[in-house]
């Protein structure tokens, strides 16, 4: 335990990372390895400035803490400061994965999972080239404040991915299958599974015709949809945007209609796998966060700087990627929230003419948005029929929020793993989904 001392605010966030790495090219090995890294960040903060410093020598914490000290001015009344009366003063124990941690699976095991699974896409006449990785991590967080603050916990994710690069005369096609966890006993990507993923990526390959430009009724994925609320609302939904910005400020009250009736967007660090955070990285509880609440504005994600500068509430999720970065805020997992009884089929069935869009390469927006579709189809009378090639969809956030005239039932919803970047820090562990969701019209290119 750091020795503190009076007339400042510190905390010291420590982390202990083990990851290991599997990646193939094609048929050889090119990645095999596993390590572990233990570093600690520090700051401290006067009531002006804040002072930080990261060492991944552990025996030098007491020293570069009153490094940090040395820089700061002495405050008496730093705990009457709006930052400091926010800050949460947790202690709590949370290990989830001491028997199922990663780090006790041998690496020659993680290996061979791999191999067995790329071994079943690679029997394919169109296939020009191919990989595969698995990676996974575990990160044993201490948490220690000068307010009292004592947090010991885990997190863990792990992660399958086969990619194929398929050609037929002029036309390729690339996709993907991805599936993620958090343990290693749980990660499942079966061979049927594979085997569908090849063979309706041949087809796409060899029937996908370019679309005709317009606007359109558009059925999203939970993989698709999820995307689109990470991108074109979650960002949003990230305070620290709005400090210091009036018109953000007014754009964005809370208890403003801004979406569907049928629409709830939450996120919460609360669910096992790439977005789970017991607590956040200055010691705040994860709590489920309501974004958008039957189509009104009900929330939006805090730090401790942020939520006293707008009057708010914490809501655990201020994250940084490792112990050399302060924590910013950042999104958990994100999901569109299902409700009712409808299913995929049934908002599928009401559309005469329009588009599915099964899954995403990428995406992006904050007042408009593009999402660039991988895996789509046509939908006719109702009924989904021929794989179609579709540059982006996009819209305006808010404009496209209105038109989201279907919601599928919550037993529906999937959850996807990704990456996320802000500011220099990439990559970000969060997850993101949610359920089917129908928008009546959507610009297709």
């Amino acid at each position: 335990m750091p020795n503190f001392r009076k007339d400042f605010y510190a905390d010291v966030r420590r982390e202990k990372r083990y990851a290991s790495d599997v990646r193939f090219i094609g048929p050889n090995l090119v990645e095999c390895r596993e390590s572990t890294i233990e570093k600690a960040f520090i700051r401290v903060y006067d009531g002006k400035m804040w002072y930080y410093c990261s060492t991944d020598d552990m025996d030098k914490i007491q020293e570069e803490l009153d490094g940090l000290y040395s820089c700061a001015t002495p405050n008496p009344d730093i705990a009457n400061d709006p930052i400091v009366k926010k800050f949460e003063i947790n202690k709590d124990t949370v290990i989830k994965y001491e028997k199922n941690c990663v780090k006790n699976v041998p690496l020659e095991k993680k290996r061979e999972f791999l191999e067995k699974r790329k071994n079943v896409v690679e029997n394919d006449e169109y296939l020009k080239q191919s990989g595969a990785s698995y990676g996974d991590r575990h990160s044993l967080f201490d948490f220690t404040s000068s307010l009292g603050a004592n947090l010991t916990f885990d997190t863990q994710s792990v992660r399958c991915a086969i990619s194929i690069s398929l050609a037929y005369g002029k036309e390729t096609f690339d996709d993907g299958l991805i599936a993620f966890s958090d343990s290693f006993e749980t990660l499942k990507m079966s061979k049927e599974k594979l085997i569908e993923f090849k063979e309706s990526s041949d087809e796409f390959l060899l029937k996908a015709k370019s679309v005709e430009p317009g606007r359109f009724p558009v059925v999203l994925s939970p993989a698709a949809a999820g995307i689109f609320a990470h991108e074109s609302f979650g960002h949003k939904s990230e305070s620290d945007f709005m400090l210091g910005d009036e018109t953000m400020k007014k754009e964005w009250t809370l208890g403003k209609e801004v979406a569907s009736p049928i629409l709830s967007i939450y996120d919460t660090g609360t669910i096992p796998g790439a977005g789970y955070v017991p607590y956040d990285d200055e010691g705040t509880k994860m709590k489920k966060t309501y974004l958008i609440k039957n189509g009104v504005l009900s929330g939006r994600l805090h730090s401790a700087k942020t939520a006293a500068e707008l009057g708010e509430e914490l809501t655990g999720n201020a994250r940084a990627i490792n112990c050399d970065y302060e924590p910013i805020v950042r999104m958990t997992t994100t999901l569109i929230e299902g409700r009712g009884n409808d299913t995929k089929d049934d908002l599928i069935s009401r559309i005469k003419y329009g588009y599915y869009i099964k899954n995403c390469k990428h995406g992006s927006g904050m007042s408009t948005f593009t999402i660039a579709p991988n895996v789509a189809y046509r939908i006719e009378n109702g009924k989904i029929t021929a794989p179609v090639k579709i540059a982006v969809i996009s819209g305006n956030v808010f404009d496209t929020l209105g038109k989201i005239d279907g919601v599928s039932r919550a037993q529906d919803t999937e959850v996807s793993a990704g990456n996320c970047g802000k500011m220099e820090q990439y990559p970000l562990p969060v997850a993101l989904g949610g359920a089917y969701i129908s928008v009546s019209e959507m610009d297709v290119q």
